[in-house]
């Protein structure tokens, strides 16, 4: 299936700002904070999650409102990619002051588009 590029290239752009809409800009300091704890994280990512899967969904549901479940599968990923993230930082014991924080972070961020990029293509071939 052909696809004009300037639609991927919205898109895509919608979801990068999608992406730093609730990984930023809605993420509050108790989801941030709670997250990374040891006990008690589960609601706090859980929640960071949902905003990432609410964020996909309004997308979804301009684009291809068939696709809303994609919000779902964005939930999932973005839950397992932060606490996978969690536990090598704590595995690890590294800070901000430290280069393998930064990589680590660095490495979360691009799991996260290449989620968004996967999430695109399932909108313009699903």
């Amino acid at each position: 299936m052909l696809v004009p590029v300037w639609t991927m290239v919205v898109l895509a752009g919608t979801m990068i700002v999608k992406h730093y809409v609730a990984d930023f800009v809605l993420q509050t300091d108790w989801m941030a904070h709670g997250k990374e704890r040891v006990r008690g994280w589960l609601a706090p990512l859980a929640a960071h999650a949902a905003c990432h899967a609410a964020a996909t969904l309004i997308v979804a549901l301009v684009v291809m409102p068939r696709l809303w479940w994609l919000a779902l599968i964005d939930f999932a990923i973005h839950f397992c990619v932060d606490r996978c993230k969690t536990l090598v930082s704590r595995t690890g014991r590294w800070n901000p002051g430290q280069v393998q924080f930064w990589w680590l972070l660095g490495f979360d961020q691009m799991l996260h588009a290449l989620t968004d990029l996967g999430l695109v293509a399932a909108f313009l071939t699903l």
